[in-house]
């Protein structure tokens, strides 16, 4: 092996070093997106908020586990006696069934009745210009400032008058009377995002205005109308003072009224009434799975006009 060596007279060699690598310059944060510290804590807030919200949910069915009225009191206990009878007694030894049938009929009645009346009045406030237009919006938003114990006697009065006291069409149009102001609000800004050329296409091919309404806007219009069933869905399945002061008869109870009698002056079965408040969560559960796909396109869209 043959080495070099620096010749008599000449100064040595500096040994030749590697040509050192380019300094990696960071990469440039595209627009919109986030640093690795702030996803993990949006993330982090995200599912501590999860936790918030399924929590309470989870408590009711932890407790409606428990065979004894007390056992609310030690809910440590609970986990090595837990059952479903609780579930069995409420279907099988109560009016629960009743119950379920009275709500599931006034709140398919209020959904049926309100979305239309909604929709109606949203397109008519939307398209068209006639005089009190102003007051009449202005008026929809004054009868949601006031609140149910105001309104209940009044209405008790005007009921009774009509003869529509323990009757479900006079509860459906009670509940009718509070959903349609704030439904008619939110369809309408959803129709002001529908274009205008559709309705002037509609009476080119002689299509009326109630013909344009229903065959060309309403198709077009199914996000927000979910959320509007599924706010008078869910108004209407959950009301309890309405519902308690016009049923008159114990067979018309709905099931937020039938909740309330496993509470009396004696006796309180905390069990049961877990048990029941869980399954009245199911069939809202239900149609929150079938309208959950519209629901966030039908509460952004009329937010604004595109």
């Amino acid at each position: 092996m043959s080495t070099t060596t620096d010749l008599p007279g000449t100064e040595p060699r500096a040994p030749r070093r590697a040509p050192a690598a380019p300094a990696r310059t960071p990469r440039a944060r595209r627009r919109g997106e986030s640093s690795r510290t702030a996803a993990a804590l949006s993330h982090g807030v995200l599912i501590l908020a999860s936790l918030v919200a399924v929590f309470p949910v989870l408590w009711i069915f932890y407790i409606a586990l428990g065979p004894d009225k007390n056992d609310y009191l030690h809910p440590g206990a609970i986990l090595g006696k837990a059952t479903f009878a609780n579930f069995g007694k409420v279907l099988g030894q109560t009016d629960f069934l009743t119950w379920f049938g009275n709500s599931l009929l006034v709140s398919g009645g209020t959904c049926l009745v309100g979305v239309l009346i909604a929709a109606s009045t949203g397109y008519a406030v939307s398209r068209m210009r006639f005089p009190g237009l102003r007051p009449l919006m202005w008026s929809l938003l004054v009868t949601q400032m006031f609140p149910i114990s105001v309104l209940i006697v009044p209405m008790y009065y005007i009921m009774a008058d009509l003869g529509l006291l323990d009757s479900y069409g006079g509860l459906i149009l009670v509940y009718a009377t509070t959903v349609v102001p704030y439904c008619a609000w939110l369809l309408k800004g959803y129709f002001d995002t529908i274009p205008v050329e559709i309705d002037e296409a509609g009476r080119v091919d002689g299509l009326s205005p109630f013909g344009t309404f229903w065959r060309l806007i309403l198709p077009l219009a199914r996000p927000g109308l979910a959320v509007a069933a599924f706010y008078t869905f869910l108004t209407a399945w959950a009301e309890v003072p309405f519902a308690s002061t016009f049923m008159l008869s114990s067979d018309k109870y709905t099931l937020a009224v039938g909740l309330t009698s496993f509470v009396s002056q004696y006796e309180s079965q905390w069990n049961l009434m877990a048990a029941t408040s869980v399954l009245i969560a199911l069939p809202a559960s239900v149609f929150f799975y079938l309208v959950q796909r519209h629901l966030v396109t039908g509460l952004t869209a009329g937010a604004a006009k595109s």
